[in-house]
């Protein structure tokens, strides 16, 4: 793991507490609802973990699987669904999450699929926001944080399927 030079980001312990933020202000949102929460995988599992950990109302929790990198680190610029939704969410709340949003290439077509199925609301939560190449015309309504367009891994980011595991948020060198 440590023949590619990595250097902190953003720490665990800032991960946590905004996790948390973003839940108390989903908890005041969705008082009295119940929403299904869907991961997109492999990426938001942790961050997907840790938020509903913090939250108060009741939920459900589905996943869907993409893959648009390969083992590469800038995108093919092609989507593929791997794995699809196991529930029913027409006429229901839904809140989309996500480890990263850089291009919105992703976010596009989970949100084409998500609107056929006629969800009653639909939102997306992401960890992170490339603020400088996201080219969305819809908007991300719950972010961690906005980070300049670098290449990072751990909390479930990965590089070719490596580093998923680390605490906290990396610059890959």
């Amino acid at each position: 793991m440590d023949k590619e030079k990595k250097e902190i980001y953003i720490s665990y312990a800032k991960v946590q507490k905004r996790i948390k933020e973003l839940a108390d202000r989903i908890n005041r949102e969705y008082k009295g609802k119940s929403p299904i929460f869907i991961g997109v995988l492999n990426g938001a599992f942790m961050f997907l973990s840790d938020l509903i950990k913090e939250l108060k109302i009741d939920c459900e929790i589905d996943f869907l699987k993409l893959s648009s990198y390969g083992n590469k680190k800038i995108s093919s610029g092609r989507v593929t669904l791997l794995k699809s939704l196991n529930c029913d969410i027409e006429g229901r709340d839904i809140i989309v999450v996500e480890d990263i949003i850089d291009s919105g290439l992703s976010i596009k077509y989970i949100k084409n699929i998500i609107e056929e199925n006629n969800p009653k609301s639909l939102r997306f939560a992401s960890l992170l926001y490339k603020k400088d190449i996201a080219k969305l015309d819809f908007k991300i309504d719950y972010i961690g944080f906005k980070i300049a367009n670098k290449f990072v891994i751990g909390y479930g980011l990965d590089y070719a399927q490596k580093y998923r595991n680390l605490k906290g948020i990396f610059v890959l060198k």
